[in-house]
C-alpha cells in the first residue's frame, strides 16, 4: 500500500462492478490508492476474465480488491459479504464510499396489442416493477444500513447512486427501470438529510447516454446512442469514464459540502 496515495487505507463498497460505471469508477478510485470490495453476479466462465483484470488492477496500483460474486439484493448475500469483508478490513469505520451501480430490471412494455392482461409475460407486471424498484432503489437503503450497523462507515463517508433520464421521460419498455429511478431521487432526498447526523453524504448522478451493456439491452438503444452524439452540445456521448471522475470528485475533502445533490453528469445533454 502506498501510504502517499490520497485514499490510502480506505475502501469503497462498489455494488454492481463488472461493467460500465462500477467498473470504471473502481478503475478511477484504485489508481487514487482506494481498496474496493466489488459485489456483482457473473457466471464462472464470465468471472474468470473479470478477476484477471481485477488482480492486474489491484497489483499495478498496489492496492487491495475484494470481489464478491453473491446476490446483494438477499439478506444472505449481505450477511455472508459482512463476514467476509470484516475479516480483511479489520478495522472499523474504513468505508469512505457506498455506490449503488446495480443495473437489474425487467425491460417490457405495459400493454401489448394481444392483451392487456398483466399476468401475460410479455407485459409489465407489479411483480416486475417491485422487484426492479428493489434491485435499483431500495436496496440502497438496506446497504447503508448494514455498512452504518456493522460501524464501517467513516466520519466522512459518502453514498452515490446512478439515475438517468429516462426516469423523466419516455423510454419504450422502461416503465420498470423509470420508476425505479423516480424513487431512488426521493430516496436520495430523504437518505441525505436523515443520515447525515452520522456524517454521510447522499448524492445522485445522473449520467448521460452511455454505451454500457445495461443501455444496449433497452429495446431502441442504438437510436438514444445516435441522437445523444449528435445533440449533445460536447459533441460526442458520456463515457464510463466521464462519471467515475465526478464519483472521484464526490469522494474528496472539497466535496465535503455536497449532500443531496443531483449531479448531471452528460456534457449538457439535459438542457436539450
Amino acid at each position: 500500500m502506498d501510504k502517499t496515495k490520497q485514499f490510502a487505507g480506505s475502501w469503497a463498497v462498489i455494488l454492481g462492478g463488472s461493467g460500465g460505471f462500477g467498473l470504471a469508477a473502481l478503475q478511477k478510485l484504485t489508481s487514487h490508492g482506494m481498496n474496493i470490495a466489488v459485489l456483482y453476479r457473473e457466471t464462472s466462465i464470465t468471472e474468470k476474465p473479470l478477476k484477471q483484470q481485477l488482480a492486474k488492477i489491484a497489483a499495478e496500483n498496489g492496492v487491495t480488491i475484494l470481489p464478491f460474486n453473491i446476490n446483494a439484493l438477499e439478506q444472505s448475500g449481505r450477511e455472508l459479504f459482512l463476514k467476509q469483508f470484516a475479516a480483511v478490513a479489520v478495522h472499523k469505520h474504513c468505508v469512505k464510499l457506498l455506490l449503488h451501480s446495480i443495473a437489474r430490471g425487467n425491460l417490457k412494455p405495459l400493454v401489448t396489442n394481444e392483451t392487456s392482461n398483466a399476468q401475460n409475460a410479455n407485459v409489465l407486471s407489479t411483480d416486475d416493477i417491485q422487484a426492479t424498484s428493489y434491485a435499483m432503489s431500495n436496496s440502497l437503503l438496506d446497504w447503508t444500513r448494514l455498512l452504518l450497523n456493522a460501524e464501517l462507515f467513516n466520519a466522512d463517508a459518502r453514498i452515490v447512486g446512478l439515475t438517468s433520464d429516462g426516469a423523466h421521460k419516455y423510454w419504450e419498455s422502461y416503465a420498470a427501470v423509470s420508476i425505479a429511478k423516480a424513487s431512488l431521487e426521493s430516496l436520495t432526498k430523504y437518505m441525505a438529510v436523515e443520515f447525515s447526523r452520522f456524517g454521510l453524504k447522499t448524492n445522485l448522478i445522473q449520467a448521460g447516454v452511455t454505451e454500457t451493456a445495461s443501455l444496449k439491452r433497452i429495446p431502441g438503444s442504438d437510436k438514444l446512442i445516435e441522437l445523444a452524439g449528435a445533440n449533445n452540445p460536447m459533441g460526442r456521448i458520456t463515457k464510463p469514464a466521464d462519471v467515475a471522475n465526478v464519483i472521484y470528485m464526490l469522494c474528496t475533502d472539497e466535496a465535503f459540502w455536497i449532500n443531496g445533490s443531483l449531479i448531471h453528469v452528460d456534457g449538457g445533454e439535459h438542457c436539450l
